[in-house]
């Protein structure tokens, strides 16, 4: 919550509700760690490989086949990210990684575009 409070200067935006870290802490860490590792900056030679995974992933129930030059690519399954992201929109933390989401990774962006029940995410 402390490095938190560092990144919203000094608690500016929206603090994380009690109930929310208290029920899964190991989540809402990880999921600091995740933004924070996916926003290292990038050097000429060596991209961040965190970042290249975050822009790649695909979803498991695209029919297309999985084949990927990105050592980094991966597959999860967007129907369960989208109801942990609509369930968790009171978290500055889950509100950053969709904007992540949605403008580094066209499948995401394609996906939540092609939801009928965008009104649940905004």
């Amino acid at each position: 919550a402390g490095l938190w409070t560092v990144f919203t200067l000094g608690g500016v935006g929206s603090k994380p509700t009690p109930q929310l870290e208290q029920c899964s802490p190991l989540a809402n860490q990880s999921l600091l760690l995740l933004l924070v590792l996916a926003n290292l900056t990038e050097a000429p030679d060596m991209p961040n490989p965190y970042r290249q995974a975050i822009m790649s992933f695909k979803n498991t129930q695209d029919s297309t086949a999985f084949s990927s030059s990105n050592p980094h690519a991966f597959q999860i399954n967007f129907n369960s990210l989208y109801t942990a992201l609509c369930e968790q929109q009171k978290s500055d933390q889950a509100t950053l990684l969709l904007y992540m989401l949605l403008h580094q990774n066209s499948n995401v962006r394609t996906y939540v575009l092609a939801r009928t029940d965008i009104e649940n995410l905004v």
